[in-house]
């Protein structure tokens, strides 16, 4: 993608947050945008860096993640394209409180907080909408929270397959390619890589998914949700 030719407004103008401004705003909500290649491995931010803006994964994947004290990294969130984060803490007027890392080659878009504060000072909506995206990231996070309280290991790796599958598919098969590596989805899910593994090769005897590498292929969607260990 070449970068001299990338139309930031026009980009602006189909994220959630950005919809309903005009030509005007956008054109000047993108005066207070910068375009960021990484390249895989590459740090986004760590924790303790101030926060001035807010990052929109263009092209690649972003993940968010803490480390302990002993050194054990857990996942928080991975970012795929279209998707937005730091906009939370990014009004708190606090540093970062977790890391983001490229996980592959990712063009981001930073969008500085002057910018967002000056049409929130124009235009009080657009604070509005601020908030709703915000409301739907906690939203996940308190899923996520509810997931990992209440659901078994078994029953969180059979959700995160099933999370994009439609439950309208009726018994044909669905291919889930999984887009980070099984340690980073199994952190993610709170669980060791071990335990993500011997879970995936439990379905695949019992005849619920077929493996092969990242692709993890469905056979059975509507048995697979019904699943419990015998």
């Amino acid at each position: 993608m070449d970068l001299r030719v990338f139309n930031i407004p026009r980009y602006l103008s189909v994220q959630a947050l950005f919809t309903d401004l005009s030509a005007p705003e956008l054109e000047r909500l993108a005066q207070g945008c910068v375009l960021r290649r990484l390249s895989r491995g590459e740090t986004v931010f760590r924790v303790g860096e101030p926060c001035e803006e807010f990052h929109i994964c263009v092209t690649g994947q972003v993940k968010l993640y803490a480390v302990s004290p002993a050194g054990a990294e857990k996942v928080i969130d991975l970012i795929a394209p279209g998707q937005s984060f730091a906009e939370a803490l990014m009004f708190t007027g606090r540093p970062y409180i977790i890391s983001a890392q490229a996980l592959t080659d990712t063009l981001l878009l930073t969008v500085k907080k002057h910018a967002v504060e000056d049409e929130i000072a124009r235009d009080p909506r657009f604070a509005l909408r601020m908030l709703a995206g915000i409301s739907r990231r906690l939203h996940g996070l308190v899923h996520d929270v509810e997931a990992y309280s209440l659901h078994s290991g078994l029953q969180r790796v059979i959700g995160y397959l099933l999370r994009d599958v439609d439950a309208d598919n009726g018994d044909a098969p669905v291919t889930v390619s999984l887009p980070v590596s099984k340690a980073t989805i199994a952190s993610r899910l709170s669980l060791t890589p071990e335990y993500f593994s011997r879970v995936l090769h439990e379905l695949e005897a019992a005849g619920l998914v077929r493996i092969d590498k990242r692709d993890i292929h469905i056979l059975d969607a509507q048995a697979l949700a019904t699943y419990r260990s015998p």
